[in-house]
Protein backbone atom coordinates (compact mmCIF):
# COMPACT_ATOMS: atom_id res chain seq x y z
CA UNK A 1 0.00 0.00 0.00
CA UNK A 2 3.22 2.41 0.30
CA UNK A 3 5.39 3.46 -1.97
CA UNK A 4 8.13 2.80 0.56
CA UNK A 5 8.38 -0.56 1.93
CA UNK A 6 9.15 -0.47 5.86
CA UNK A 7 12.43 -1.91 6.62
CA UNK A 8 10.87 -4.52 9.43
CA UNK A 9 9.31 -5.73 6.55
CA UNK A 10 12.65 -7.19 5.19
CA UNK A 11 12.89 -8.56 8.68
CA UNK A 12 9.87 -9.91 7.86
CA UNK A 13 10.82 -11.39 4.31
CA UNK A 14 13.72 -13.36 5.77
CA UNK A 15 12.44 -14.53 9.15
CA UNK A 16 9.86 -16.36 6.49
CA UNK A 17 12.39 -17.71 3.95
CA UNK A 18 14.09 -18.73 7.03
CA UNK A 19 11.15 -20.75 8.69
CA UNK A 20 11.29 -18.26 11.86
CA UNK A 21 7.89 -17.35 11.17
CA UNK A 22 4.82 -18.61 9.85
CA UNK A 23 3.25 -17.72 6.67
CA UNK A 24 0.52 -16.54 8.32
CA UNK A 25 2.10 -14.10 10.88
CA UNK A 26 4.38 -12.89 8.01
CA UNK A 27 1.29 -11.68 6.40
CA UNK A 28 -0.61 -10.81 9.26
CA UNK A 29 2.59 -8.37 10.29
CA UNK A 30 3.55 -7.17 6.34
CA UNK A 31 0.13 -5.91 5.82
CA UNK A 32 -0.32 -4.07 8.97
CA UNK A 33 3.14 -2.02 8.20
CA UNK A 34 1.84 -1.25 4.89
CA UNK A 35 2.35 -4.11 2.48
CA UNK A 36 -0.18 -4.59 0.37
CA UNK A 37 -1.97 -7.91 0.88
CA UNK A 38 -1.67 -8.71 -2.63
CA UNK A 39 1.82 -8.50 -2.85
CA UNK A 40 2.57 -9.99 0.64
CA UNK A 41 0.79 -13.21 -0.62
CA UNK A 42 3.22 -13.19 -3.63
CA UNK A 43 6.01 -13.01 -1.94
CA UNK A 44 4.53 -15.32 0.76
CA UNK A 45 3.64 -17.99 -2.30
CA UNK A 46 7.05 -17.79 -3.89
CA UNK A 47 8.77 -18.78 -0.72
CA UNK A 48 6.46 -21.82 0.25
CA UNK A 49 3.99 -22.28 -3.04
CA UNK A 50 0.85 -21.33 -0.80
CA UNK A 51 -2.51 -20.45 -2.89
CA UNK A 52 -3.43 -17.07 -2.23
CA UNK A 53 -7.48 -16.52 -1.46
CA UNK A 54 -9.95 -16.20 -4.47
CA UNK A 55 -10.66 -13.22 -5.41
CA UNK A 56 -14.88 -11.96 -4.84
CA UNK A 57 -16.43 -13.70 -6.75
CA UNK A 58 -19.32 -11.67 -9.28
CA UNK A 59 -21.45 -13.71 -10.49
CA UNK A 60 -23.69 -14.01 -7.33
CA UNK A 61 -27.57 -14.21 -6.99
CA UNK A 62 -28.92 -11.07 -7.03
CA UNK A 63 -32.01 -9.71 -5.09
CA UNK A 64 -34.12 -10.98 -2.46
CA UNK A 65 -33.80 -11.04 2.16
CA UNK A 66 -31.80 -12.58 4.11
CA UNK A 67 -33.31 -13.41 7.82
CA UNK A 68 -30.69 -13.98 10.55
CA UNK A 69 -31.26 -14.78 13.96
CA UNK A 70 -29.35 -12.86 16.32
CA UNK A 71 -30.14 -10.76 19.51
CA UNK A 72 -30.88 -6.72 18.89
CA UNK A 73 -29.95 -4.86 21.84
CA UNK A 74 -30.22 -0.92 21.97
CA UNK A 75 -28.00 0.39 19.11
CA UNK A 76 -27.82 4.35 20.31
CA UNK A 77 -24.36 4.63 21.21
CA UNK A 78 -22.00 2.67 19.33
CA UNK A 79 -18.42 3.88 20.07
CA UNK A 80 -19.29 2.08 23.62
CA UNK A 81 -20.75 -1.45 22.65
CA UNK A 82 -19.39 -4.60 24.65
CA UNK A 83 -20.57 -7.39 22.32
CA UNK A 84 -20.93 -8.18 18.67
CA UNK A 85 -24.74 -8.44 18.10
CA UNK A 86 -25.23 -4.37 18.29
CA UNK A 87 -21.60 -4.09 15.67
CA UNK A 88 -23.14 -6.55 13.38
CA UNK A 89 -26.24 -3.87 13.30
CA UNK A 90 -24.30 -0.76 13.08
CA UNK A 91 -21.44 -2.42 10.28
CA UNK A 92 -23.99 -2.89 8.00
CA UNK A 93 -24.50 0.79 7.32
CA UNK A 94 -21.48 2.18 9.17
CA UNK A 95 -17.67 1.25 7.84
CA UNK A 96 -14.59 1.21 9.63
CA UNK A 97 -11.07 2.65 8.43
CA UNK A 98 -9.82 -0.83 8.08
CA UNK A 99 -10.79 -4.77 8.15
CA UNK A 100 -9.91 -7.78 8.92
CA UNK A 101 -10.64 -10.72 7.30
CA UNK A 102 -11.53 -14.05 8.11
CA UNK A 103 -7.70 -14.64 7.72
CA UNK A 104 -6.60 -12.52 10.19
CA UNK A 105 -4.90 -10.34 7.14
CA UNK A 106 -6.17 -6.14 7.66
CA UNK A 107 -6.82 -4.82 4.96
CA UNK A 108 -8.10 -0.78 3.90
CA UNK A 109 -11.59 0.05 4.24
CA UNK A 110 -12.28 3.90 4.69
CA UNK A 111 -8.62 4.25 4.96
CA UNK A 112 -7.18 3.09 1.41
CA UNK A 113 -3.45 2.49 2.45
CA UNK A 114 -1.21 3.66 5.52
CA UNK A 115 2.35 3.73 5.55
CA UNK A 116 4.65 4.03 9.27
CA UNK A 117 8.09 5.28 10.01
CA UNK A 118 10.99 3.01 11.30
CA UNK A 119 10.18 3.53 14.66
CA UNK A 120 6.69 2.73 14.28
CA UNK A 121 5.24 6.34 15.99
CA UNK A 122 4.50 8.14 13.19
CA UNK A 123 1.10 6.14 11.56
CA UNK A 124 -0.17 8.06 8.37
CA UNK A 125 -3.31 7.06 6.55
CA UNK A 126 -4.78 8.15 3.17
CA UNK A 127 -8.44 8.40 3.27
CA UNK A 128 -10.79 5.92 0.41
CA UNK A 129 -11.04 8.30 -2.13
CA UNK A 130 -14.04 6.35 -3.23
CA UNK A 131 -15.99 6.76 -0.06
CA UNK A 132 -18.97 8.93 0.56
CA UNK A 133 -21.30 9.15 3.07
CA UNK A 134 -24.95 8.60 2.43
CA UNK A 135 -26.39 11.87 2.80
CA UNK A 136 -23.60 13.28 0.97
CA UNK A 137 -20.21 14.79 0.63
CA UNK A 138 -16.60 12.82 1.06
CA UNK A 139 -15.39 10.71 4.13
CA UNK A 140 -12.65 12.60 5.32
CA UNK A 141 -9.59 12.85 7.64
CA UNK A 142 -11.43 15.43 9.59
CA UNK A 143 -13.91 12.96 10.08
CA UNK A 144 -11.83 10.24 11.01
CA UNK A 145 -10.32 12.36 13.46
CA UNK A 146 -13.15 13.71 15.27
CA UNK A 147 -14.19 9.58 15.77
CA UNK A 148 -10.85 8.87 17.08
CA UNK A 149 -10.99 11.78 19.37
CA UNK A 150 -14.66 10.98 20.40
CA UNK A 151 -13.40 7.16 21.12
CA UNK A 152 -10.35 9.04 23.80
CA UNK A 153 -12.68 10.56 25.23
CA UNK A 154 -13.10 9.43 28.55
CA UNK A 155 -16.56 10.76 29.40
CA UNK A 156 -17.79 8.83 26.33
CA UNK A 157 -16.71 5.44 27.93
CA UNK A 158 -15.10 3.57 25.13
CA UNK A 159 -13.09 0.23 25.77
CA UNK A 160 -11.10 2.04 22.24
CA UNK A 161 -9.46 3.50 25.39
CA UNK A 162 -7.49 -0.54 26.40
CA UNK A 163 -6.09 -0.67 23.23
CA UNK A 164 -4.76 2.77 22.71
CA UNK A 165 -3.95 4.51 26.32
CA UNK A 166 -0.17 2.87 26.28
CA UNK A 167 0.57 4.81 22.97
CA UNK A 168 -2.15 7.79 22.53
CA UNK A 169 -2.99 8.90 26.14
CA UNK A 170 -1.62 9.85 29.59
CA UNK A 171 -2.66 9.93 32.99
CA UNK A 172 -3.99 13.39 34.49
CA UNK A 173 -4.69 14.10 38.20
CA UNK A 174 -8.73 15.34 38.49
CA UNK A 175 -7.37 16.61 41.99
CA UNK A 176 -10.30 14.47 43.56
CA UNK A 177 -9.78 12.09 46.11
CA UNK A 178 -12.75 8.76 45.77
CA UNK A 179 -13.84 7.57 48.47
CA UNK A 180 -10.88 6.00 49.80
CA UNK A 181 -8.43 8.99 49.83
CA UNK A 182 -7.15 7.90 46.50
CA UNK A 183 -6.24 10.65 43.67
CA UNK A 184 -8.70 10.14 41.02
CA UNK A 185 -7.21 10.14 37.49
CA UNK A 186 -8.39 10.80 33.77
CA UNK A 187 -6.76 10.66 30.52
CA UNK A 188 -6.34 12.79 27.77
CA UNK A 189 -4.60 12.91 24.34
CA UNK A 190 0.05 12.57 25.17
CA UNK A 191 0.00 15.89 22.83
CA UNK A 192 -2.02 18.28 21.63
CA UNK A 193 -0.82 17.16 18.15
CA UNK A 194 -1.16 13.31 18.97
CA UNK A 195 -4.13 13.49 15.93
CA UNK A 196 -2.88 15.36 12.78
CA UNK A 197 -5.40 16.13 10.02
CA UNK A 198 -2.96 16.92 7.59
CA UNK A 199 -5.03 17.60 4.59
CA UNK A 200 -8.18 16.34 3.91
CA UNK A 201 -7.64 12.77 2.53
CA UNK A 202 -4.76 12.54 4.84
CA UNK A 203 -4.63 11.75 8.89
CA UNK A 204 -1.44 11.16 10.99
CA UNK A 205 -0.94 9.62 14.35
CA UNK A 206 1.82 10.62 16.28
CA UNK A 207 2.33 7.97 19.42
CA UNK A 208 3.92 8.68 22.32
CA UNK A 209 4.83 4.52 22.11
CA UNK A 210 5.90 2.65 19.29
CA UNK A 211 2.81 0.38 18.29
CA UNK A 212 2.50 -2.52 15.61
CA UNK A 213 -1.20 -3.29 15.71
CA UNK A 214 -2.77 0.49 14.95
CA UNK A 215 -4.73 -0.78 11.41
CA UNK A 216 -6.08 -4.08 13.74
CA UNK A 217 -7.19 -1.48 16.61
CA UNK A 218 -8.97 0.49 13.94
CA UNK A 219 -11.08 -2.75 13.46
CA UNK A 220 -12.38 -2.71 17.21
CA UNK A 221 -16.16 -3.14 16.51
CA UNK A 222 -16.64 -0.38 18.59
CA UNK A 223 -14.76 1.69 16.44
CA UNK A 224 -17.62 2.41 14.04
CA UNK A 225 -16.93 6.20 11.56
CA UNK A 226 -19.41 7.86 12.81
CA UNK A 227 -21.21 11.30 11.15
CA UNK A 228 -19.63 13.75 13.74
CA UNK A 229 -22.60 15.82 12.86
CA UNK A 230 -24.70 13.04 14.94
CA UNK A 231 -22.54 13.47 17.88
CA UNK A 232 -21.91 9.78 18.39
CA UNK A 233 -25.60 8.74 19.04
CA UNK A 234 -26.93 6.37 16.14
CA UNK A 235 -30.94 5.83 15.30
CA UNK A 236 -33.34 5.47 12.81
CA UNK A 237 -32.44 7.38 9.72
CA UNK A 238 -28.70 7.80 10.86
CA UNK A 239 -25.88 8.89 8.24
CA UNK A 240 -22.72 6.16 7.00
CA UNK A 241 -21.03 5.23 4.61
CA UNK A 242 -22.27 1.52 4.18
CA UNK A 243 -24.43 -0.39 2.00
CA UNK A 244 -27.52 -0.17 3.94
CA UNK A 245 -29.96 2.31 5.47
CA UNK A 246 -32.05 0.92 8.74
CA UNK A 247 -35.75 1.16 8.25
CA UNK A 248 -36.87 -0.80 11.35
CA UNK A 249 -35.70 -1.08 15.10
CA UNK A 250 -37.24 -2.86 17.31
CA UNK A 251 -35.06 -3.36 20.53
CA UNK A 252 -35.55 -7.68 21.45
CA UNK A 253 -37.37 -7.58 18.44
CA UNK A 254 -35.83 -7.31 15.03
CA UNK A 255 -33.35 -4.91 13.46
CA UNK A 256 -33.83 -4.37 9.27
CA UNK A 257 -31.79 -2.80 6.61
CA UNK A 258 -32.77 -1.78 2.90
CA UNK A 259 -29.94 -1.71 0.57
CA UNK A 260 -28.94 1.54 -1.49
CA UNK A 261 -29.24 0.99 -4.62
CA UNK A 262 -25.39 2.33 -5.87
CA UNK A 263 -23.95 0.86 -3.13
CA UNK A 264 -21.94 -3.03 -2.73
CA UNK A 265 -23.96 -5.83 -2.39
CA UNK A 266 -26.36 -8.35 -4.00
CA UNK A 267 -29.15 -8.72 -1.09
CA UNK A 268 -31.99 -6.11 -1.26
CA UNK A 269 -32.92 -6.48 2.44
CA UNK A 270 -30.69 -7.83 5.42
CA UNK A 271 -32.95 -8.77 8.84
CA UNK A 272 -32.02 -9.36 12.55
CA UNK A 273 -34.70 -11.49 13.82
CA UNK A 274 -34.34 -11.43 17.75
CA UNK A 275 -35.14 -14.99 18.98
CA UNK A 276 -34.10 -14.60 22.82
CA UNK A 277 -31.84 -16.33 24.54
CA UNK A 278 -33.03 -19.74 24.29
CA UNK A 279 -31.21 -21.34 21.80
CA UNK A 280 -34.19 -24.21 20.77
CA UNK A 281 -36.26 -21.50 19.31
CA UNK A 282 -33.08 -20.56 16.85
CA UNK A 283 -32.65 -24.38 16.24
CA UNK A 284 -36.47 -24.44 15.25
CA UNK A 285 -36.81 -21.47 13.37
CA UNK A 286 -33.99 -22.21 11.18
CA UNK A 287 -35.17 -25.56 10.63
CA UNK A 288 -38.38 -24.12 9.80
CA UNK A 289 -37.11 -21.81 7.60
CA UNK A 290 -37.92 -18.89 9.59
CA UNK A 291 -34.85 -17.52 9.54
CA UNK A 292 -31.72 -18.22 6.51
CA UNK A 293 -28.78 -18.26 9.13
CA UNK A 294 -27.94 -17.95 13.02
CA UNK A 295 -25.33 -15.25 14.30
CA UNK A 296 -23.67 -18.65 16.31
CA UNK A 297 -25.01 -22.23 17.24
CA UNK A 298 -25.04 -23.67 20.35
CA UNK A 299 -22.87 -26.36 20.83
CA UNK A 300 -25.64 -28.36 22.86
CA UNK A 301 -27.30 -27.83 19.55
CA UNK A 302 -24.45 -29.09 16.80
CA UNK A 303 -26.15 -32.47 15.78
CA UNK A 304 -29.48 -31.31 15.71
CA UNK A 305 -27.93 -28.27 13.47
CA UNK A 306 -26.06 -30.64 11.61
CA UNK A 307 -29.16 -33.21 10.83
CA UNK A 308 -30.44 -30.60 8.68
CA UNK A 309 -30.88 -31.14 5.32
CA UNK A 310 -31.17 -27.73 4.03
CA UNK A 311 -27.89 -26.12 5.79
CA UNK A 312 -24.40 -25.92 5.84
CA UNK A 313 -22.41 -25.48 8.86
CA UNK A 314 -19.56 -23.21 9.08
CA UNK A 315 -16.78 -24.01 11.56
CA UNK A 316 -13.73 -21.91 13.22
CA UNK A 317 -11.18 -21.95 15.36
CA UNK A 318 -10.58 -19.01 17.28
CA UNK A 319 -9.84 -17.48 20.81
CA UNK A 320 -13.09 -17.35 21.70
CA UNK A 321 -14.00 -17.62 25.46
CA UNK A 322 -15.05 -16.94 28.73
CA UNK A 323 -13.73 -16.10 32.25
CA UNK A 324 -14.67 -16.13 35.46
CA UNK A 325 -13.44 -12.92 36.82
CA UNK A 326 -12.64 -11.84 40.21
CA UNK A 327 -12.81 -7.71 41.14
CA UNK A 328 -9.52 -6.96 43.11
CA UNK A 329 -10.96 -4.56 44.60
CA UNK A 330 -14.04 -6.40 46.26
CA UNK A 331 -13.42 -8.66 49.29
CA UNK A 332 -12.29 -11.61 49.41
CA UNK A 333 -11.35 -11.10 45.84
CA UNK A 334 -8.82 -8.24 46.63
CA UNK A 335 -6.05 -10.96 48.44
CA UNK A 336 -4.13 -12.59 45.30
CA UNK A 337 -4.01 -15.88 46.72
CA UNK A 338 -7.78 -16.10 46.98
CA UNK A 339 -7.54 -15.68 43.02
CA UNK A 340 -4.66 -18.46 42.97
CA UNK A 341 -6.94 -20.40 44.91
CA UNK A 342 -10.02 -20.54 42.76
CA UNK A 343 -7.31 -20.82 39.40
CA UNK A 344 -5.86 -24.18 41.10
CA UNK A 345 -9.48 -25.49 42.23
CA UNK A 346 -10.52 -25.44 38.40
CA UNK A 347 -10.27 -28.26 36.37
CA UNK A 348 -10.31 -26.85 32.72
CA UNK A 349 -9.90 -30.34 31.01
CA UNK A 350 -13.02 -31.78 32.59
CA UNK A 351 -14.84 -27.99 31.96
CA UNK A 352 -13.87 -28.36 28.59
CA UNK A 353 -15.45 -31.51 28.49
CA UNK A 354 -18.79 -31.05 30.27
CA UNK A 355 -19.81 -27.72 29.05
CA UNK A 356 -18.67 -27.62 25.77
CA UNK A 357 -18.46 -31.46 24.45
CA UNK A 358 -14.62 -31.10 24.25
CA UNK A 359 -14.67 -28.67 21.39
CA UNK A 360 -11.87 -26.45 21.48
CA UNK A 361 -9.10 -26.75 24.01
CA UNK A 362 -8.11 -26.35 27.91
CA UNK A 363 -7.00 -23.07 28.95
CA UNK A 364 -4.60 -21.71 31.36
CA UNK A 365 -5.96 -18.82 33.30
CA UNK A 366 -3.77 -16.23 31.68
CA UNK A 367 -6.20 -15.08 27.91
CA UNK A 368 -3.41 -15.43 25.38
CA UNK A 369 -4.13 -18.35 23.32
CA UNK A 370 -2.59 -21.24 21.35
CA UNK A 371 -3.91 -19.63 17.72
CA UNK A 372 -2.00 -16.54 18.82
CA UNK A 373 0.94 -15.52 17.10
CA UNK A 374 2.83 -14.40 20.39
CA UNK A 375 1.39 -17.17 22.49
CA UNK A 376 4.13 -18.30 24.54
CA UNK A 377 3.80 -22.23 26.06
CA UNK A 378 4.33 -21.99 29.70
CA UNK A 379 4.76 -25.08 31.85
CA UNK A 380 1.23 -26.48 32.12
CA UNK A 381 -0.78 -25.27 35.46
CA UNK A 382 -2.63 -28.81 36.90
CA UNK A 383 -5.71 -28.13 39.17
CA UNK A 384 -4.52 -28.29 42.55
CA UNK A 385 -6.97 -28.96 45.39
CA UNK A 386 -4.48 -29.09 48.18
CA UNK A 387 -2.58 -26.15 47.39
CA UNK A 388 -5.58 -24.00 46.74
CA UNK A 389 -6.75 -25.23 50.15
CA UNK A 390 -3.29 -23.93 51.91
CA UNK A 391 -3.59 -20.53 49.92
CA UNK A 392 -7.18 -20.34 51.54
CA UNK A 393 -5.99 -20.88 54.84
CA UNK A 394 -2.86 -19.13 55.00
CA UNK A 395 -4.75 -15.83 53.71
CA UNK A 396 -7.03 -16.54 57.11
CA UNK A 397 -9.78 -18.43 55.30
CA UNK A 398 -8.94 -22.30 56.80
CA UNK A 399 -12.61 -22.74 56.89
CA UNK A 400 -12.85 -21.78 53.27
CA UNK A 401 -14.91 -18.84 51.72
CA UNK A 402 -18.45 -18.26 50.36
CA UNK A 403 -19.02 -16.17 47.11
CA UNK A 404 -21.75 -16.08 44.49
CA UNK A 405 -20.75 -15.79 40.74
CA UNK A 406 -23.10 -14.22 38.38
CA UNK A 407 -23.59 -15.71 34.63
CA UNK A 408 -25.98 -15.42 31.84
CA UNK A 409 -28.33 -18.97 30.30
CA UNK A 410 -27.40 -17.64 26.76
CA UNK A 411 -25.16 -19.38 25.44
CA UNK A 412 -26.10 -22.86 27.62
CA UNK A 413 -22.35 -23.88 27.62
CA UNK A 414 -21.48 -20.59 30.28
CA UNK A 415 -24.14 -22.08 32.78
CA UNK A 416 -22.76 -25.36 32.13
CA UNK A 417 -19.25 -24.27 32.44
CA UNK A 418 -19.91 -22.48 36.03
CA UNK A 419 -21.91 -25.29 37.29
CA UNK A 420 -18.76 -27.75 36.29
CA UNK A 421 -16.78 -25.43 38.24
CA UNK A 422 -18.50 -24.64 41.42
CA UNK A 423 -18.46 -28.47 42.16
CA UNK A 424 -14.70 -28.04 41.62
CA UNK A 425 -13.97 -25.82 43.82
CA UNK A 426 -16.19 -27.43 46.74
CA UNK A 427 -13.49 -29.57 47.05
CA UNK A 428 -11.02 -27.12 48.29
CA UNK A 429 -13.90 -24.93 50.42
CA UNK A 430 -14.69 -21.98 48.03
CA UNK A 431 -18.52 -22.66 48.31
CA UNK A 432 -20.07 -20.91 45.42
CA UNK A 433 -23.75 -19.50 44.43
CA UNK A 434 -24.34 -19.12 41.43
CA UNK A 435 -26.85 -16.13 40.13
CA UNK A 436 -28.12 -16.89 36.38
CA UNK A 437 -29.26 -13.57 35.07
CA UNK A 438 -31.04 -12.80 31.53
CA UNK A 439 -28.61 -11.70 29.27
CA UNK A 440 -29.39 -8.48 28.93
CA UNK A 441 -29.96 -7.79 32.95
CA UNK A 442 -26.03 -9.62 32.82
CA UNK A 443 -24.76 -7.27 30.42
CA UNK A 444 -25.77 -4.15 32.46
CA UNK A 445 -23.82 -5.20 35.72
CA UNK A 446 -21.02 -7.27 34.15
CA UNK A 447 -18.63 -4.59 34.87
CA UNK A 448 -19.22 -4.48 38.59
CA UNK A 449 -20.64 -7.21 40.24
CA UNK A 450 -17.93 -8.72 42.39
CA UNK A 451 -17.25 -12.36 40.52
CA UNK A 452 -18.92 -13.08 36.90
CA UNK A 453 -18.45 -15.37 34.53
CA UNK A 454 -18.24 -13.28 31.27
CA UNK A 455 -17.87 -14.13 27.59
CA UNK A 456 -14.79 -12.18 25.55
CA UNK A 457 -14.83 -12.80 21.67
CA UNK A 458 -11.65 -13.44 19.29
CA UNK A 459 -8.85 -10.67 18.66
CA UNK A 460 -6.15 -11.67 16.34
CA UNK A 461 -3.11 -11.07 18.58
CA UNK A 462 -2.43 -12.08 22.25
CA UNK A 463 -1.75 -8.33 23.88
CA UNK A 464 -5.09 -6.98 22.33
CA UNK A 465 -7.10 -8.64 24.99
CA UNK A 466 -4.75 -8.02 27.56
CA UNK A 467 -4.85 -4.06 26.66
CA UNK A 468 -8.73 -4.12 26.37
CA UNK A 469 -9.54 -6.00 29.81
CA UNK A 470 -6.62 -5.80 32.24
CA UNK A 471 -4.71 -2.69 31.73
CA UNK A 472 -4.96 0.07 34.80
CA UNK A 473 -7.86 1.79 34.53
CA UNK A 474 -9.69 1.55 30.75
CA UNK A 475 -13.28 1.18 30.61
CA UNK A 476 -13.43 -2.65 30.14
CA UNK A 477 -10.89 -3.66 32.57
CA UNK A 478 -14.34 -5.34 34.88
CA UNK A 479 -11.76 -6.96 37.65
CA UNK A 480 -10.51 -3.37 38.60
CA UNK A 481 -6.65 -5.19 38.05
CA UNK A 482 -3.76 -3.14 38.04
CA UNK A 483 -0.10 -3.89 38.07
CA UNK A 484 2.29 -2.22 36.94
CA UNK A 485 5.02 -4.22 36.25
CA UNK A 486 2.15 -6.04 33.59
CA UNK A 487 1.43 -2.23 32.51
CA UNK A 488 4.95 -1.82 31.46
CA UNK A 489 5.74 -5.21 29.86
CA UNK A 490 2.23 -4.84 27.96
CA UNK A 491 3.50 -1.29 26.06
CA UNK A 492 6.66 -2.82 25.55
CA UNK A 493 4.88 -5.75 23.90
CA UNK A 494 2.53 -3.73 21.75
CA UNK A 495 5.69 -1.83 19.94
CA UNK A 496 7.73 -5.56 19.49
CA UNK A 497 7.37 -6.51 15.76
CA UNK A 498 9.86 -9.28 15.86
CA UNK A 499 7.07 -12.20 17.00
CA UNK A 500 9.94 -14.56 18.71
CA UNK A 501 10.77 -11.60 20.99
CA UNK A 502 7.26 -10.36 21.61
CA UNK A 503 6.53 -13.55 22.63
CA UNK A 504 8.74 -13.66 24.63
CA UNK A 505 7.21 -10.79 26.82
CA UNK A 506 3.91 -12.63 26.45
CA UNK A 507 5.18 -14.92 28.57
CA UNK A 508 6.12 -13.01 31.18
CA UNK A 509 2.52 -11.13 30.96
CA UNK A 510 0.91 -14.58 31.00
CA UNK A 511 2.81 -15.64 33.75
CA UNK A 512 1.92 -12.88 36.12
CA UNK A 513 -1.62 -13.40 35.35
CA UNK A 514 -1.48 -17.17 36.49
CA UNK A 515 0.28 -15.71 39.55
CA UNK A 516 -1.57 -12.60 40.55
CA UNK A 517 -3.94 -11.94 37.91
CA UNK A 518 -8.01 -11.92 38.17
CA UNK A 519 -9.15 -14.63 36.30
CA UNK A 520 -9.98 -18.54 36.03
CA UNK A 521 -9.99 -19.00 32.70
CA UNK A 522 -11.45 -22.96 31.97
CA UNK A 523 -11.13 -23.21 28.06
CA UNK A 524 -11.01 -21.34 24.29
CA UNK A 525 -13.68 -22.48 22.15
CA UNK A 526 -14.35 -24.01 18.53
CA UNK A 527 -17.35 -21.56 17.04
CA UNK A 528 -20.18 -22.39 14.18
CA UNK A 529 -22.92 -21.13 12.64
CA UNK A 530 -25.43 -22.62 10.20
CA UNK A 531 -26.99 -21.03 7.48
CA UNK A 532 -29.40 -22.21 4.40
CA UNK A 533 -27.68 -23.79 1.63
CA UNK A 534 -28.93 -21.13 -0.72
CA UNK A 535 -27.07 -18.36 1.11
CA UNK A 536 -23.99 -17.62 -0.73
CA UNK A 537 -20.79 -15.92 -0.14
CA UNK A 538 -21.13 -16.49 3.91
CA UNK A 539 -17.36 -16.86 5.20
CA UNK A 540 -17.59 -17.07 9.16
CA UNK A 541 -15.67 -14.73 10.98
CA UNK A 542 -13.56 -16.09 13.91
CA UNK A 543 -15.14 -12.85 15.79
CA UNK A 544 -18.14 -13.69 14.37
CA UNK A 545 -18.68 -10.31 12.51
CA UNK A 546 -21.65 -10.53 9.35
CA UNK A 547 -21.05 -8.60 6.26
CA UNK A 548 -24.68 -7.92 4.66
CA UNK A 549 -22.68 -7.03 1.63
CA UNK A 550 -20.95 -9.71 0.98
CA UNK A 551 -24.10 -12.42 1.29
CA UNK A 552 -26.27 -13.24 -1.42
CA UNK A 553 -29.64 -15.96 -1.56
CA UNK A 554 -30.58 -17.57 -4.25
CA UNK A 555 -34.43 -17.88 -4.89
CA UNK A 556 -36.67 -20.21 -3.38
Amino acid sequence: MSDTEHKLIGTLKQQLAEKTIGRRDFLRFATLLGLGAPAAYEFANRIDGGIAPAAYADDLPKGGIIRIAQRVPKLDNPHTFSWIYDSNCVRQVCGYLTRTGADNITRPDLASSWEVSDDLKTWTFHMNPKATWHKGGAFTAEHAAWNIKHCLDPAVGSSVIGLMKGYMLKDVDTGKLDDKGAKVMTTELWDANAIEVKDPSTLVLHLQEPQVAVPEHFFHYPFLMLDPAENGVFAMGSNGTGSFEMTVLEVGRKCEFKRIADRPGQVDELHFVDLGDNPSAVAAALASKQVDGIFQGNIEQYDIYKGMAHTDIHSIVTAQTAVARMRSDSKPFDNPAVRKAVRLATDCEKTLQIAHKGVGSAAEHHHVAPVHPDYFKLPPMPRDVEGAKKLLADAGFKDGIDIEINCKPDPSWEQAAVEAMAEQWKEAGIRAKINVLPSNKFWEVWETVPFGFTEWTHRPLGFMVLALAYRTGVPWNESAYSNKEFDDLLTKAEGTVDVKARSEILGKLEKIMQEDGPIAQPLWRSVFAAYDKRVKGFNIHPTLYIFGEDLAIEKA
